[in-house]
């Protein structure tokens, strides 16, 4: 079954683009195209999209504030930030609201559909700067004890990989083991770490200064 796309932009010419993109793209589907997160709370949840690309900047109610809202109205749905905007303050913003992933708008085209789909299976896209920037923050006002990572060898591997900045498809490609796999990694080191995402168990292994690089870059 095609993966079902709802479109948040105020940009008429890119929004355009983008339900072209997505039409165009084999197993996707548009089902909405909004101008305003207005239309986009009335719409959306009768559209019943798989996933949503919502812009920050938007008239009136801005894409975080919608993007809050329908945490509430369709809270199974994962939204994308899909904008211009790389300051520290919209990103955990939109991150704290429920956004599942953060992309800037010159993110090349072939990312894109492999970044919805991470978002459907669970995961959270977030476009290299961004991700770094996470990092940083984190890094910088991290500030408790850190105590000893109690990982497995494997559960090492995968967070090192992590640190890197590969999904969980190309993570399960290198250490040859299966998508799910690496998701169960993961589920377990976040329990472990006691963090919540992908960028916490990050920020928190780079805090701990161990770097045991059992993986070949």
């Amino acid at each position: 079954m095609s993966i079902k796309v709802a479109i948040v932009e105020d940009d008429a010419g890119f929004r355009s683009l983008l339900e072209q993109f997505v039409t165009d793209a084999p197993g996707f589907r548009c089902v909405g195209s909004f101008g305003s997160a207005e239309e986009a709370l009335r719409g959306i949840p009768k559209a019943e999209p798989d996933v949503v690309l919502m812009d920050i900047h938007l008239p009136n109610r801005s894409g975080i504030e919608a993007t809050y809202r329908l945490r509430e109205l369709v809270p199974k749905t994962p939204v994308l930030i899909l904008t211009v905007n790389t300051d520290t303050d919209s990103i955990f913003k939109a991150l704290k609201a429920g956004a599942k992933g953060y992309l800037l708008k010159r993110t090349a085209p072939q990312k894109l559909l492999p970044a919805i789909e991470e978002a459907l299976n669970g995961g959270s896209p977030m476009t290299g700067e961004i991700a770094r920037q996470v990092v940083d923050f984190f890094q910088k006002n991290y500030e408790a004890d850190q105590p000893e990572l109690d990982l497995s060898r494997r559960e090492w591997e995968v967070l090192e990989l992590l640190s890197h900045g590969y999904s969980d498809k190309e993570i399960a490609l290198r250490l040859h083991v299966g998508y799910e796999t690496v998701r169960t990694h993961c589920g377990h080191i976040f329990e472990k770490l006691q963090v919540r995402s992908r960028s916490g168990a990050v920020a928190k292994f780079l805090a701990s200064g161990d770097r045991r690089n059992l993986v070949r870059k």
